[in-house]
């Protein structure tokens, strides 16, 4: 039976918004399509701009959506489901950090449920993000997969991975923004320290590092050739390097994705 719904989703915390934003604003998917449930009034008051449907009964937006999309937190989820009042949604695709799809399925009984599993991570919040997805259970059928990656299309890049990797996305590319904050962070108190205004320090640290990210993506050459190209013998660069390879920066950021990993790891274990 058709459903009144394309899209329900469930939670509208900051990822939901974004994702609502993305796909209203990008004309992919009609606001009409799609409602959107919370325990929070406030939260669904932040959408009521975008035209959805907003509601407070998350059984009502399950069983009138096709696509059943679950953005609350990991911990909620058990309760959510409770919510649901024994309703199994056939097609459900997660945002929930650390939550495998056998724990979805068995939370609804391992019933006929397929689950895309998705790894979002904050820049999709202005459409320049990264979204790891698993897609797997939906391979049998074009339109699944393709209506579930154009959802996340409107929002930034996607990579297609198997959910046995996605405790690496997490620690990549889902954690990776706060380390570009903060390394971007340090340039600016570095260059406040060498006499620039923090305003000024800002503008030379962001825009280094988009363009140097560009020439990444771009550029046929290797990052190591890269480096090297910067790096005149003698120079100013290669003195900077040094320090940084001295002080193991490499192995430094190694060592930080090795612990988001772990952590990713212990929580979907539970």
């Amino acid at each position: 039976m058709k459903k009144q719904f394309k899209l329900g989703i469930i939670g509208c915390g900051f990822m939901a918004q974004s994702i609502i934003r993305g796909v209203v604003l990008s004309d992919f998917l009609s606001e009409k399509k799609i409602i959107v449930s919370d325990v929070s009034e406030e939260n669904l008051d932040n959408v009521n701009y975008l035209g959805v449907r907003t509601a407070l009964d998350n059984r009502f937006v399950a069983e009138n959506s096709e696509y059943v999309l679950f953005a609350v937190k990991p911990q909620n989820f058990a309760e959510v489901v409770k919510s649901l009042g024994g309703f199994v949604p056939e097609k459900v695709i997660s945002v929930m950090a650390g939550v495998k799809k056998n724990t979805i399925k068995s939370s609804f009984g391992m019933g006929a449920v397929k689950v895309a599993r998705c790894m979002p991570n904050l820049p999709c919040s202005i459409g320049s993000g990264t979204i790891g997805i698993d897609m797997l259970d939906f391979n049998n059928s074009t339109d699944d997969t393709d209506f579930i990656s154009n959802v996340f299309n409107c929002l930034g890049t996607i990579l297609s991975v198997d959910e046995s990797k996605m405790d690496a996305v997490t620690g990549i590319s889902g954690s990776g923004p706060a380390y570009v904050f903060m390394f971007i962070d340090s340039l600016i108190d570095a260059g406040v320290k060498q006499g620039l205004s923090k305003n000024q320090a800002k503008i030379l640290a962001v825009e280094t590092v988009l363009g140097a990210a560009e020439m990444v993506e771009r550029d046929e050459e290797s990052i190591s050739e890269l480096i090297m190209r910067v790096c005149s013998k003698g120079g100013t660069t290669i003195e900077a390097v040094k320090v940084l390879e001295e002080n193991k920066f490499r192995s430094i950021i190694s060592d930080a994705v090795d612990a988001c990993v772990k952590r990713a790891k212990e929580l979907s274990e539970k």
